[in-house]
């Protein structure tokens, strides 16, 4: 493998006018920090000990650091997602929005990386941080929205091909997407009866 080969970010694939990553992986991929994170940071909540905590944003520093600097196909997390899609068909999208995306969280591991487990910083900015590298990584795995995806086409200003879900593509939803108002009903009842037991529960 040549050395240009390894430090390159995304896969080139006929067809595609540009190289592309398999977002069916970048959500698994996603899925599996989410887990590992929600469950270290459970033990640590439980136990009031970080050790678990300090080793998670460690390996999470760790693989955005690959992910973004070296190779997507080299990250641990994406290789595991690999393993879980593999016999899913691809669905590509475009790897430039991944790279900014990916980004954001390799600058909020290094920042969580400094204050977690070198300065051992107890403040709620670090909660903070947590919680917002939760968001991004569930609303990723669960709904295949890409925050940073759309914040780089913000900023960017430029029209983008492949996005995930197909969602640049999409001018007219159909008939399965729309939402009536009975079912705004349901779910606004379904929320409020929720928040009034919770209310009686605490």
């Amino acid at each position: 493998m040549h050395l240009k080969n390894i430090f390159t970010f995304g896969e080139s694939v006929d067809g595609y006018d540009r190289l592309v990553l398999n977002e069916r992986e970048a959500r698994a991929g996603a899925g599996i920090l989410f887990l590992f994170a929600f469950l270290s940071f459970l033990y640590a909540y439980q136990n009031m000990n970080f050790r678990f905590t300090k080793i998670f944003i460690t390996f999470f520093m760790i693989d955005f650091i690959i992910r973004v600097l070296i190779n997507p196909k080299f990250s641990p997390s994406l290789i595991a997602g690999r393993l879980f899609i593999a016999h899913q068909k691809p669905e590509y999208v475009s790897a430039t929005p991944k790279r900014f995306a990916w980004s954001i969280g390799l600058v909020l591991s290094v920042v969580m990386f400094v204050l977690v487990v070198i300065l051992e910083v107890m403040a709620p900015i670090k909660i903070a941080i947590c919680l917002f590298c939760l968001s991004l990584v569930y609303f990723e795995a669960v709904f295949g929205i890409c925050i940073g995806c759309v914040l780089y086409a913000f900023i960017t200003k430029q029209p983008t091909k492949y996005c995930p879900g197909g969602v640049c593509e999409i001018t007219q939803k159909e008939a399965v997407q729309t939402i009536s108002p009975a079912q705004l009903i349901i779910i606004a009842s379904a929320l409020t009866i929720a928040a009034y037991f919770t209310y009686l529960v605490y």
